[in-house]
């Protein structure tokens, strides 16, 4: 028996996509209706989280944050059965993962951190990323399964919260994505640009293919030997920004990266590699 406690749109394709695969499921949602609907794929819903573990070997979450985790087991907790899992897919902060393994784990039950870089269309189709970390030996045996849950299972080792230090970073990345392409369109705007030619742009032209590159570079040190003065990246952060004006749109991104490109010109890097102003973090 396997229990889910969260359905929204991730949660609910888990859990139709277990069904489909003969599993019985039990389920809960701080929003009942959204457990009851799963009634109609083969799903049992339940009332309190409590209800919906009795019986459950495995016991997956696809919440909130780590309030909404800690208030659910903590409520689901009268139910656990012995020797029971918890499995839990919430991107969540990497203290707390590592204050709930340490606290259940107290309390004689295991608990593993395996978020996600899914979709609910991955989740029915079990394709996308699940990222998971800490007891090698549990993870081993429960591979097959979270295998079978994702198109690509990433195991980063023993310690309990780096998944959900990596899941964080990786957000970060798709966030600070988004920013730029909105800054894309914003200055494609102004420059009386069709968005479909971004596209184009994109489709023959992938940046993404240099972000490897970009980040040895980074981690190496190799500023001295630039492909990219700061100083000619600083002359297109303006012209990028005064473009944006007269064209009367806004950039969210640029403008602070072109500061913190000053701040390295006026301590005399300016004829570096323009990744220079990654390297404080390094």
């Amino acid at each position: 028996m396997i229990a889910f406690l969260g359905t929204g749109l991730l949660g609910a394709n888990f859990v139709k996509a277990l069904l489909k695969k003969g599993e019985k499921v039990q389920v809960w949602n701080r929003t009942a209706s959204k457990a009851k609907a799963l009634e109609a794929d083969g799903a049992k819903a339940f009332a309190e989280p409590a209800e919906a573990v009795k019986g459950a070997g495995r016991i997956h979450l696809t919440l909130s944050d780590d309030a909404a985790v800690n208030e659910t087991l903590e409520k689901a907790s009268g139910g656990f059965s012995a020797g029971a899992l918890v499995i839990d897919h919430t991107t969540t902060s990497a203290a707390g993962v590592e204050e709930r393994a340490r606290h259940w784990e107290e309390r004689g039950l295991s608990y593993l951190h395996a978020p996600v870089f899914m979709g609910p269309s991955n989740a029915l189709e079990g394709t996308g990323y699940m990222l998971v970390s800490g007891n090698q030996e549990l993870i081993k045996k429960l591979e097959p399964t979270l295998s079978s849950m994702t198109g690509k299972l990433v195991n980063l080792g023993p310690k309990k919260n780096r998944a959900a230090g990596m899941k964080l970073l990786g957000n970060l990345f798709l966030m600070s994505l988004t920013a730029g392409l909105s800054d894309m369109l914003a200055l494609a705007k102004a420059l009386q640009i069709p968005p479909s030619e971004i596209e184009s742009l994109l489709a023959s032209w992938n940046p993404g293919a240099g972000v490897p590159a970009r980040l040895k570079r980074i981690l190496r040190n190799q500023f001295s030997y630039p492909s990219w003065e700061l100083n000619m990246a600083r002359k297109d952060a303006r012209l990028m920004m005064q473009e944006a004006i007269n064209g009367h749109m806004h950039l969210n991104l640029i403008p602070p990266i072109a500061a913190e490109m000053d701040r390295w010109i006026e301590k005399g890097h300016g004829k570096e590699d323009w990744t220079i102003i990654a390297k404080d973090n390094i």
